[in-house]
């Protein structure tokens, strides 16, 4: 449902063509920050990285490396609100660093936007498993576009 509210409702905030798949702008050889995004949606629904708790920085860090990006080495999500370049809001391909109750924390990338301006964000650990969803925009302290 939410891959669907991707397609359908993905605007010129995201910077992508109405009724286009945030996925499907990638470029030919998966580089660029749509890379990322078309990257991490290969695996909705499953748990590539093995782990069975705290890990979507983990699959983060492998989505970025197999789309051509260093990621940040860490398995701490706020590892990536130091990472690359800060923009002001979400962005298609940018990756979204959120709080999590009692400290902890949650990174995932950003696919679309709905119609609310919330980012919806494909995330690893999200249900023990990979998900494409909305988030609240309250809840993402930081956007930064891949190295």
């Amino acid at each position: 449902m939410a891959r669907m509210q991707a397609r359908g409702i993905a605007d010129a905030q995201a910077s992508v063509p109405p009724g286009a798949s945030p996925a499907a702008t990638a470029t030919a050889d998966g580089s660029g920050s749509s890379g990322v995004v078309a990257e991490a949606c290969r695996y909705v629904g499953g748990n590539p990285t093995g782990r069975g708790r705290l890990w979507c920085a983990r699959f983060m860090n492998m989505v970025l490396e197999r789309s051509g990006h260093r990621g940040t080495g860490s398995d701490m999500a706020h590892s990536f609100a130091g990472y690359g370049q800060r923009v002001s809001g979400p962005q298609v391909g940018a990756i979204a660093v959120m709080g999590r109750g009692r400290g902890g924390g949650h990174v995932g990338v950003v696919s679309g936007i709905d119609a609310q301006g919330n980012p919806i964000v494909v995330s690893g650990n999200n249900g023990n498993r990979v998900r494409e969803a909305p988030i609240s925009r309250g809840r993402v302290y930081a956007y930064v576009m891949p190295n």
